[in-house]
């Protein structure tokens, strides 16, 4: 399927199993965004485990200038990570996603913690979100260029390497930093990004790719990134799967996710 069409969708059914729609990667998430904080994802609930270590850590590491920094969360979705980096003083977040109903729930998200705070004079300058396709969009939002660090959580599984890692450096200053999160190759070769309708009983399912990290490492240090720090990998274990809900239960033993932090060299 053409990751970039706009509109086309095929439903598929055999016997006893469920029917599968195939939606592109905006109508998917766009879908998607009604339910998607609360469909007991366990690849997203852990992948927030693990954001609040790798984050901060990030953040340890950021050498491009001195604080303030501009942070951009590349695909940032219903805005998981945003509030993270909301509570940084006077730093500048963007966040960039092609779904327009992803952003709206980013933005009720992010105006509910900025109310709660009570102290926005604090905290960031600015949280701005931008509609961005990495796989349709030409130019990058200005707003969002010369970015000390970028975030791009669970995004990596529907873009092609290269094009990826060409935004992210065009986005990055020399020295930035970018943290990447994404299913890892072992569950990408079972299982792909999906979520049942709730209105209508389908799996819904878009364009995905099964990266393996070392494809992931390679075509990085050919955009003129290196490894920072260590590659991390996390498979399910029994412990894992009581804290991740019933979802997790049938991935014991399996691989599915990696994180890996880049730094754009000058």
């Amino acid at each position: 399927m053409d990751p970039q069409a706009s509109s086309m969708q095929v439903t598929k059914s055999s016997d006893g199993m469920r029917h599968i729609r195939y939606l592109d990667p905006i109508s998917a998430y766009d879908l998607w965004s009604e339910v998607y904080d609360t469909d007991g994802n366990f690849l997203q609930a852990l992948d927030t485990i693990e954001m609040q270590t790798l984050l901060p850590r990030m953040l340890s590491q950021i050498t491009s200038s001195a604080p303030p920094w501009k942070l951009v969360d590349l695909g940032c979705g219903t805005g998981r990570n945003m509030t993270r980096l909301l509570d940084l003083p006077s730093s500048t977040i963007i966040g960039l996603d092609a779904s327009p109903k992803m952003l709206k729930i980013a933005r009720s998200r992010i105006d509910e913690h900025m109310a709660e705070i009570s102290r926005a004079s604090e905290a960031a300058q600015g949280a701005r979100l931008e509609l961005y396709d990495l796989l349709g969009s030409y130019c990058i939002p200005s707003c969002a260029l010369n970015a000390d660090a970028i975030i791009s959580t669970l995004v990596l599984e529907h873009i092609p390497l290269s094009i990826f890692f060409e935004k992210v450096s065009e986005i990055l200053k020399p020295n930035g930093l970018a943290l990447v999160t994404n299913m890892h190759s072992e569950m990408g070769a079972i299982s792909q990004a999906g979520f049942v309708d709730p209105k209508s009983g389908e799996n819904v399912q878009t364009k995905s790719f099964a990266h393996h990290q070392a494809d992931v490492v390679a075509e990085a240090q050919k955009k003129g990134f290196e490894v920072a720090g260590e590659i991390l990998e996390r498979a399910v274990d029994e412990k894992m799967s009581e804290v991740l809900g019933v979802r997790a239960r049938k991935w014991i033993g399996v691989s599915v996710w990696f994180g890996i932090c880049f730094r754009k060299q000058s």
